[in-house]
């Protein structure tokens, strides 16, 4: 049984393939701060959403750990989409130190650290 997603993040507006990851890494600008870098890539389709990948390695902590910094940059990322013109690809690697900002801040530190990596990127 296919699982529908629910929430205002569809299954197409999310990176899934390694290329998608390997050319916002390449050709897209990062920028980084103490617990998060982000890859920003603006696509030609213009019409189509801005689409959020994820890469949280086991550095972070372990599945629980990693599931819980992911499960709130989600919730950051769609708090804070009007900052994201549509058709951009954007890939927010973790680094270790955000299981200790989700730990200590929960959803607003990690909102607020990811607000000021977006702002910097200044997204068209």
């Amino acid at each position: 049984m296919r699982r529908v997603a629910s929430g205002p993040r569809a299954r197409r507006a999310r990176l899934s393939r390694s290329a998608e990851f390997e050319r916002a890494y390449r050709q897209g600008r990062s920028h980084g701060n103490r617990h998060f870098v982000v890859y920003v890539f603006a696509r030609s389709d213009a019409d189509e959403p801005a689409r959020l990948g994820l890469s949280v390695s086991r550095k972070v902590g372990g599945a629980v750990d990693r599931n819980l910094v992911k499960r709130l940059l989600r919730e950051a990322f769609d708090a804070e989409a009007q900052l994201v013109p549509p058709a951009h690809d954007i890939v927010v690697v973790a680094r270790p130190t955000a299981l200790e900002l989700a730990r200590r801040d929960g959803l607003e530190g990690v909102r607020a650290a990811l607000r000021e990596l977006l702002e910097r990127a200044g997204t068209p």
